[in-house]
């Protein structure tokens, strides 16, 4: 998310004017868009297989939801995230148009609709239908197993997952529609300029939508997830009220027992069965 937001003001600033940047940038910053996109789905992915693994193979998830494991399938995922995002850097470079420089992909002249065509649909399949069909298999599993057993502190852990993911799929979906039928656009009708112009239009409405995605996460943790708020609760009074409260100490230390109070032996307990 926060790769994603470094790149939003250069390209707000390039909606409105052109691009000033120069072709370096233009490449960069192509590439770290894509990479926060990549990358923010297949994290999400990863949370979605973590839940599934801790709830419906729970003796496997002891051996297998270890810390090595995931640091390992963490530098594994931002590899993937990397080289789905080499395109962007490759494809993308400035071009003078009508005294105007843009920043936009170009692709080889030898095959234009055939690279054209596989970049959005490699980005309709990594960022849409294969996130779509693991998780649809992981919830389904895990609905079923969590009717059997009924735990609420599981219930909570997987509802957050699964706001982040049907956030995610609201915000991003018409996208993909858009750039999959604005690509393919030859094959589904006969386009004049009246439909180009619509779809293009289409296009950067759903995108400005699926770039406030960037934004909803950190409020979803906030607002559903209940050891987030408590942990972000207690680090603001470790770390920030300390240095805000100095004229008021003892007023301070009580405040803060009582918060320290609410972490009892059996929720760290609870913390590290539950990985969370």
């Amino acid at each position: 998310d926060l790769l994603f937001i470094f790149s939003l003001p250069f390209w707000a600033y390039y909606a409105v004017h052109d691009w000033i940047f120069g072709e370096a940038l233009c490449r960069i910053l192509s590439g770290v868009y894509l990479l926060g996109f990549y990358s923010g789905i297949f994290f999400i992915i990863l949370l979605t297989i973590d839940r599934y693994l801790a709830i419906v193979h729970a003796v496997f998830a002891l051996k297998a939801r270890t810390v090595a494991y995931g640091i390992l399938t963490s530098i594994v995922t931002w590899a993937v995230a990397i080289f789905a995002s080499v395109p962007g850097i490759v494809f993308h470079k400035t071009q003078k148009e009508n005294a105007q420089y843009t920043c936009s992909a170009h692709y080889p002249t030898d095959g234009l609709i055939n690279w054209k065509h596989s970049y959005i649909l490699k980005m309709n399949i990594l960022g849409l239908i294969i996130p779509m069909i693991i998780m649809i298999f992981c919830y389904s599993r895990i609905l079923k197993t969590l009717l059997g057993c009924k735990n609420e502190k599981k219930q909570k852990a997987v509802r957050l997952i699964f706001v982040i993911m049907i956030f995610y799929f609201i915000f991003w979906t018409p996208f993909h529609i858009a750039s999959f039928v604005h690509t393919f656009q030859n094959s589904f009708f006969f386009p004049d300029c009246d439909i180009q112009g619509r779809l293009e239009k289409t296009i950067q409405v759903t995108e400005t939508i699926s770039m406030i995605h960037c934004c909803i996460n950190p409020v979803i943790y906030a607002f559903v997830g209940e050891k987030f708020r408590k942990y972000l609760y207690t680090f603001f009074r470790k770390h920030v009220a300390a240095h805000l409260c100095k004229k008021c100490p003892a007023l301070y230390r009580e405040k803060l027992e009582r918060v320290s109070s609410t972490f009892t032996p059996s929720t760290a307990e609870h913390d590290i069965s539950t990985g969370l």
